[in-house]
């Protein structure tokens, strides 16, 4: 926890076209009126009006680049994917250069990776964009599974809500635990989930290029087989190793974590739309037995099969 001092400077930096949400959270959590522990100011390259990616909503940011240069933490919210303006790139390094604190929501680290801050560094995403991280910088160890990071000065998040998990997390940093939950109830939430617990990705569902585009296919009409990685190979007519690269150029993952993953997806398709057991699904996903398929649903989604069932069913 820091030391409780003078009122946190919070630079929100909307980098055009910026996620209205996730620039929206943020100024949220630090910046409304009364709540008195920080100060937020909304920015981008320059002060005046700044785009995003919702048709027919734009916002108005106070300041430029200058709200960065004074900030104690930055953070840089969701942007539509590409290169970030160099302007904003050095802004973040000096910023981070001096000691300030630099967070990212959802594809808000692409910036912070063309800046080279996330290099030699653990970092998440959304999952869509997660694999595209990875190619793109692969000096970054991107984790695609959490809500969201913390590696001291540099702190990533997925997606949309998980910012919101992360900037209680923030809050609980500097001002406690019992801060955190302060803050969350006067926004009529429940308290941050942790930093560990899965999103809920939409696992092996992942476009494959035209390399894998007829593998791929064939395993997901075929999951209720007890396929191998050897099997994917010889449908593929590649050894092994051929087709490992090949997933781990055009999918970001091997052959086995994208197995692993089309059956979870397929098993969170039947827990959403039936009422068959654990067991049948199992069988049908070919994730063999009940005790395997809660064991994977664990490890992936920090959760249970009827857990996930309680909360996605549609009725």
């Amino acid at each position: 926890m820091r030391e409780e001092s003078a009122i946190h400077r919070v630079a929100v930096l909307a980098l055009p076209p910026v996620v209205a949400f996730d620039a929206a959270i943020a100024t949220q959590v630090f910046g409304h009126e009364g709540y008195g522990r920080y100060e937020a100011v909304l920015c981008s390259l320059q002060a005046g009006p700044v785009p995003t990616t919702t048709p027919g909503f734009g916002i108005t940011v106070a300041a430029g680049l200058e709200a960065v240069a004074a900030a104690d933490t930055v953070i840089v919210p969701g942007f539509r994917r590409g290169p970030a303006p160099a302007a904003a790139l050095d802004a973040l390094r000096a910023a981070h250069q001096r000691g300030a604190r630099i967070v990212s929501i959802c594809s808000g680290a692409f910036a912070l990776a063309q800046a080279g801050l996330l290099d030699g560094r653990r970092a998440t995403t959304h999952w869509a964009h997660a694999g595209d991280l990875a190619r793109e910088h692969p000096a970054v160890y991107v984790d695609p599974a959490v809500l969201y990071v913390d590696e001291g000065t540099v702190l990533t998040s997925a997606g949309l809500a998980a910012g919101l998990d992360l900037c209680l997390y923030l809050i609980g940093l500097d001002h406690g635990q019992s801060a955190a939950i302060q803050r969350a109830r006067q926004m009529v939430t429940a308290l941050h989930r942790t930093g560990g617990q899965a999103q809920y990705s939409l696992a092996g569902a992942t476009a494959a290029g035209e390399r894998l585009t007829s593998v791929t296919q064939w395993a997901l009409a075929n999951l209720h087989q007890s396929i191998t990685v050897a099997d994917l190979a010889r449908q593929a007519m590649q050894s092994t190793r051929t087709l490992s690269r090949a997933f781990a150029t055009e999918l970001g993952t091997s052959p086995r974590a994208w197995l692993i993953a089309a059956r979870l997806r397929k098993a969170c398709t039947l827990l959403e739309t039936g009422d068959l057991t654990v067991e049948e699904i199992a069988r049908r996903t070919g994730l063999g037995s009940a005790a395997n398929l809660r064991l994977q649903f664990r490890r992936t989604y920090a959760t249970t099969p009827l857990a996930y069932r309680s909360a996605f069913q549609r009725r």
